[in-house]
Order: C-alpha cells, then structure tokens, then sequence
C-alpha cells in the first residue's frame, strides 16, 4: 500500500524463464499484488513462476491460452486489477530492466490527483543519461517518439516506447480497452492515444536506464518496427481527430489538418513534374509557382493545426 492506496503490478511476459524469478523477487512491500500475465510462453516460464508463488503469495499466474500480444496481456492484468479494487496498477516488464526502486515517483503525481497515467523517461533521469543506449535504439526511439507526439497530441512527452508505466482504477474503467485499444506491438503510442481521447493527463517521470550486460537487450529490430507500427499511428491518429474533434467537441483545427493533407501531396507532385522538366530543358512557369504556393499554403496550414492541437491538449500534459 501506498500512502493508503492498494498498489498492483503487472508483469505480462513471454519466454522470459530465466530473468521472471530476479524480476519478481525484487518487488517492493509497496506492491499489495503482482499480476503476472503468461502470454502463451513456450518456455518453463510459468513453472519458475508457480515456484515464485510459493515463496511471496502477492504473484497470480494468469495464462493466455494463446498468444494475443503484449498490449492484451497488459489489458488482461489491468481488467483483473480494477475487478479486485486496485486503486493504482503498474506495469513493468518481465526482463528485469526495469527498477522498481523509481516505483515512488510514477505513483506521487496519481495518489495527488495531478495525473492519471504516468510513463517512464530515460532522458530526463538525473543520473541517467541516455548514453548507454545504443545509438540505433536512441535513433529509432528519437523517431518513434516524434511519431506518437503527432498521433496522440501529447507533444510534451518523450520516451513514448517506455513500458514502465502507471495508471488509475478511474482511468482504466472509463476506458473501452477492448474495442479501442491496439493489443499487439506498437501498444505503447496506441495506448496514448486512446488516453487522449479518453481525456487522461498524462506525465512523464524520469526513470533509470538499465541495460542487463550479456542479455539480450530488445526482441524488436527498432527500423522494421517503425515501419509497422507507422501505418497503425497514422490511422490512429484520424481515429482521435475524428473521435476527439468531431463527435465530441468539435474542433476547427481539423480543417487545417485536411487542407494540408490534400495540399501538400499536389504540391510534392507538382514539384517533381516541374523538377523532371527542368531537367531536361525548361520548367513551366505557372507549374513552378503553384507549385511552390501549395507547398507553402499546405506546410502553413499543418503547422497551424499543430499547434491547435498542442494548445487543445496542454492541460492534459500537467
């Protein structure tokens, strides 16, 4: 318990047998409940679990009877949590990297109503720079993170792939999980979006960076997860104009949004045309300044619905 609010922890995990025992044993007493979610593992993981039960009887085994996806087993755990009255439910990783002595400054901003999920940084760490990331990872998750700003209007956050989150029994109940929610690999930005439609204020918390020598340090090649994961953000992110900006509360910024979209491509194949003519002799003079003028009018009008949108979302950004 902390600070007389009932604390669960879910831990959804796939063949992870051999760092599930060191990452359960370092659960702290603020934790009443440990949720571990087998995801279908095919390894021993769910025994070296069972044995773990007998020592600390806070850890539940709940089994996928197939593999559904990380984010569905975090929708598990947290469905489970909220039937049995956890006020506030944390999710960490089953691979022992993520440190569980941070644990206080992801439930302060919840327990003083100052948020409503919190999401680990390990950039703004005070002890923690990110130089022991690989530089690939720091790229890709450098772009992944620009990515989700767009898509989830949360522009002031950063990190967006962390696992090591926190959120309230409110805000998991008024969220529709099942319906709205991507339960596969690309959950994390999802998952913010949903909760910017949803409304929730969302904080970033620096956490330490922990990187095990000699294990394997990610079961995702980070630029071939960009480009799967990039379609279902951009498709999300309509779903939240359409969803936040037209059925709930309309917004004007979504016309700034269109225009540009429909603009710019005009202007891009405008510009190739005039460029491929220039190339080979002379470029038409009235294509090279519609040219020019839509690109013009469509990046200004993007940048203004931008910046709409981080207005319309700053004080869900505490």
């Amino acid at each position: 318990m902390y600070k007389k609010k009932k604390i669960s922890l879910v831990i959804p995990a796939y063949n992870e047998q051999k760092l599930i025992k060191p990452t359960l044993e370092n659960v702290p007493l603020t934790i009443d409940k440990v949720y571990v979610v087998d995801d279908c593992s095919t390894d021993n993981m769910a025994n070296v679990v069972r044995e773990c039960t007998k020592k600390d009887p806070r850890i539940e085994l709940i089994q996928h009877k197939r593999n559904m996806g990380v984010g569905q087993g975090i929708i598990t755990g947290y469905q489970k949590s909220t039937k049995e009255g956890y006020d506030i439910t944390v999710v960490i990783g089953g691979d022992n990297q993520m440190n569980l002595a941070d644990l206080d400054v992801f439930l302060e901003p919840l327990v003083n109503n100052e948020a409503d999920y919190t999401k680990g940084n390990r950039f703004i760490y005070a002890k923690g720079r990110p130089d022991v990331m690989p530089f690939k990872r720091l790229l890709g998750n450098s772009i992944l993170s620009m990515m989700v700003k767009f898509a989830s209007g949360y522009y002031k956050i950063f990190d967006t792939q962390d696992g090591y989150t926190a959120i309230t029994k409110e805000m998991i109940e008024r969220v529709n999980w099942d319906k709205d929610a991507w339960k596969g690999y690309g959950y994390p930005g999802d998952f913010l979006i949903v909760l910017n439609v949803y409304g929730a204020r969302v904080k970033d918390v620096p956490r330490r960076a922990i990187y095990l020598s000699g294990e394997r340090q990610s079961q995702i090649k980070i630029f071939k997860y960009i480009l799967k994961v990039a379609p279902l953000y951009w498709k999300k992110f309509h779903w939240r104009l359409w969803k936040k900006y037209f059925l709930s509360d309309f917004n004007p910024l979504v016309f700034f949004y269109i225009f540009s979209f429909i603009v710019i491509p005009i202007g891009v194949i405008l510009g190739v045309r005039v460029f491929y003519f220039a190339w080979i002799g002379a470029a038409p003079t009235n294509e090279t300044i519609l040219s020019v003028f839509l690109l013009l009018a469509g990046f200004q009008s993007l940048f203004f619905a931008m910046l709409f949108d981080m207005r319309a979302n700053e004080k869900l950004q505490p």
